[in-house]
């Protein structure tokens, strides 16, 4: 593949959409080795708005149809940002089509169709990537090092958290978010970003004990058919213990995922609505002066120096989806890549699958 030889297909340009487009347009002027991305063919739910989004985000075709984007013999990649109950038939055709797929988490609201997908990528070969782009922050590499290196020892306990606020307001309407369509609610909406996170830091989980709550049972007189509240505890492969709480109805919380690691000669601490810093402890040196410091992202930290020469000024959300481009046509070119694929995302899936179960067996459940 020549550095100009990739074309993109886009399906759906609501938030996710749009951030896909802005790190296709971003990613070879960000890594200079990349191949340069020729945005082709967009696809949304109507014609009208499919136009305008194309010329918004410099596709040459656009259309209400997305099966004309996967058949289309100019685009190798296919970028699905549709709704999760969509993923599973476009992903599927895109793979039937020989295209490579960069396919918003989850994979599907069902776990037989995530083993559909799953299945379709294995019989074709082509890449097959997840959008967890939070494992490409530099701060949760550098954390991932930090654990490799045996700073903080062994690790022996993780906890969790992901909180947001869409859900918060009880007056507000009944949304798709709320209807058992869309999956199990916290869960598989959010959860997956916190694990997806823990397999980086920590390995993946062996049994959980879930409880899910519903804080609101109905919206303008519908039942409300998900739970915005999952509490989980874990007990990992490596024989660490675990807590994740995921939380879509948390007022105050806009963009929280919080993460403690225990190990035997220190900890680490990050939020995600802090994202371009960390705390560390390590109990070495003067006890009257140990504590807490904040590691601040820097050039050190690859690839914080893609984006800014000078430390502290911080990198945004849409840049770790840069940084997930990059290493998605790193992976299309044969190179390694640090990616969720459809592997690993299925085994992260299959956990959500499992606290869903134990919630209904109110049980300890093996993932």
């Amino acid at each position: 593949m020549t550095k100009t030889s990739i074309g993109v297909g886009l399906i759906g340009t609501g938030f996710m959409g749009k951030c896909h487009a802005l790190a296709w347009n971003a990613v070879a002027a960000t890594f200079a080795e990349t191949a340069r991305p020729r945005l082709v063919h967009l696809a949304e739910a109507r014609a009208d708005l499919a136009g305008a989004k194309a010329a918004e985000f410099g596709f040459a075709r656009s259309t209400e149809d997305w099966r004309a984007v996967i058949a289309d013999p100019e685009v190798d990649v296919v970028s699905i940002a549709a709704p999760n109950p969509f993923h599973a038939e476009m992903a599927i055709a895109a793979f039937e089509a020989g295209k490579h797929v960069w396919c918003e988490k989850p994979m599907a609201t069902s776990r037989e169709d995530a083993t559909a997908m799953l299945e379709a990528a294995r019989a074709t070969g082509r890449v097959a990537v997840l959008g967890y782009n939070y494992i490409q922050n530099p701060v949760v590499r550098q954390m991932e090092a930090v654990i490799r290196d045996g700073v903080i020892g062994e690790v022996n306990h993780v906890r969790l958290e992901m909180d947001e606020d869409f859900m918060a307001d009880p007056d507000a309407p009944f949304a798709f978010k709320n209807g058992a369509d869309s999956g199990y609610g916290a869960l598989d909406d959010f959860a997956v970003h916190p694990l997806s996170i823990l397999w980086r830091l920590a390995g993946p989980v062996a049994e959980v004990m879930t409880d899910q709550a519903k804080p609101y049972a109905s919206r303008e007189g519908r039942p409300v058919e998900t739970h915005e509240i999952a509490t989980s505890l874990l007990r990992l492969r490596s024989g660490a213990s675990g807590l994740l709480v995921a939380n879509r109805a948390a007022w105050g919380r806009k963009g929280r995922i919080a993460v403690q690691v225990f190990g035997s000669k220190g900890t680490i601490a990050y939020d995600q609505e802090r994202m371009n810093e960390f705390q560390l402890f390590t109990r070495e040196g003067d006890e009257r002066l140990q504590g807490f410091r904040t590691v601040l992202s820097a050039p050190v930290h690859a690839p914080y120096d893609r984006f800014i020469p000078a430390p502290g000024h911080g990198l945004g959300f849409n840049d770790l989806k840069v940084i997930e481009a990059h290493e998605l046509l790193a992976a299309i070119e044969g190179k390694p890549a640090r990616i969720v694929d459809f592997e690993t995302g299925f085994a992260i899936e299959d956990t959500v699958h499992a606290m869903a179960r134990s919630h209904r067996d109110q049980r300890w459940t093996a993932v």
